[in-house]
């Protein structure tokens, strides 16, 4: 699944607007550090594991079936798609979300999605608002369909193109105007539709099936947003130079 995210107006306006993307595809052949406060996450951004229920439809997981789970938080999806009867293995590259999982019954390890150590072992792999964080994108997708069994299905959701629009130009432009602060990096893979296509194609998947849908989602409070999901740009900057981030964008 490709998601969107735009924000509508300014950040004066607590409200991002998302496009939704699906994709189901079908194996047919053969820098990265995360620190993720579980309690912070789930108070400010419950929205993303409860519009990914559907997702969680979309992969039919099947009685005995066994699902990859990448980025799997603390478990909220893995126990959904348990529920129905599959064997979830969780991976996550935050050691505390993993934690977390763990004490929610979920099997779960510290891992990337371009380094899976596993080889046809899984039914399907299903992800969720992870992928648009792994820049390196193709060795993400290789690593997903060497895990797979062949015949073996891939759903997921994540960032896509347009993906926090205004948000990344917001900061870029804050960045420029600052230049104590360094380059703007922008920490996001946010691909188009067709590019992820061809690139699912390219390593052996089939596409099924695959949309944008385009769906408003109010947030209660913008700048926890931004505690949350612009550390890896402000990591580095003072307390200081970081309330003015959160000011200027």
């Amino acid at each position: 699944m490709v998601q969107y995210l735009h924000q509508r107006d300014d950040f004066n306006i607590v409200q991002l607007e998302w496009a939704t993307g699906v994709i189901i595809a079908t194996k047919t052949k053969q820098k990265e550090t995360n620190q993720w406060n579980p309690k912070t996450y789930n108070t400010h951004t419950a929205f993303v594991s409860q519009l990914a229920l559907p997702v969680v439809d979309l992969l039919d997981p099947q009685e005995g079936e066994r699902i990859l789970d990448v980025g799997c938080g603390e478990g909220t999806l893995a126990l959904e798609i348990e529920r129905k009867g599959a064997k979830v293995i969780g991976v996550d590259m935050s050691a505390q979300m993993v934690a977390g999982a763990k004490n929610n019954g979920i099997e779960a390890y510290v891992g990337s999605v371009t380094d899976l150590p596993y080889d046809e072992v899984f039914d399907a792999v299903f992800s969720n608002a992870t992928l648009h964080w792994v820049k390196d994108a193709r060795s993400a997708v290789q690593n997903i369909a060497k895990s797979l069994k062949r015949g073996g299905r891939f759903v997921c959701e994540f960032g896509g193109e347009g993906n926090a629009y205004h948000l990344v130009n917001a900061m870029g432009k804050v960045f420029a105007n600052h230049p104590e602060f360094g380059a703007f990096e922008n920490p996001w893979y946010f691909p188009s539709v067709e590019a992820y296509t061809m690139l699912l194609e390219s390593e052996g998947f089939r596409v099924e099936y695959i949309e944008l849908i385009p769906r408003p989602t109010p947030m209660d409070d913008i700048m926890h947003w931004l505690d949350i999901f612009a550390n890896g740009v402000t990591e580095h900057l003072t307390a200081e130079q970081f309330e003015t981030f959160k000011i200027e964008c």
